[in-house]
């Protein structure tokens, strides 16, 4: 024998059946917090030092990012077959 038992509540409702604390005040709170901190972290921001770890110093690597892509794609400027015509 199975029984099905439907119950319509809502969230808020179910914490408080269960006796959860309400944590929404302090959700808030923190969430006004990080935003201050993000904030008062843009006035310092500058691009160049968010990409320097991913820099090596010269623009070689990505000049041969770049190939590596166009080769994949068969795009670059010495792709065409001879033979073929250009459209």
């Amino acid at each position: 024998m199975k029984f099905n038992i439907e119950v319509d509540v809502t969230p808020d409702e179910l914490r408080r059946f269960l006796g959860l604390p309400d944590v929404a005040p302090l959700q808030a709170e923190l969430m006004d917090k990080l935003r201050e901190r993000i904030e008062a972290g843009m006035t310092d921001y500058d691009p160049v030092k968010l990409m320097e770890p991913f820099l090596t110093g010269n623009l070689k690597s990505f000049e041969t990012m770049q190939n590596l892509f166009w080769n994949a794609l068969g795009n670059h400027p010495g792709s065409e077959k001879p033979g073929k015509d250009k459209k």
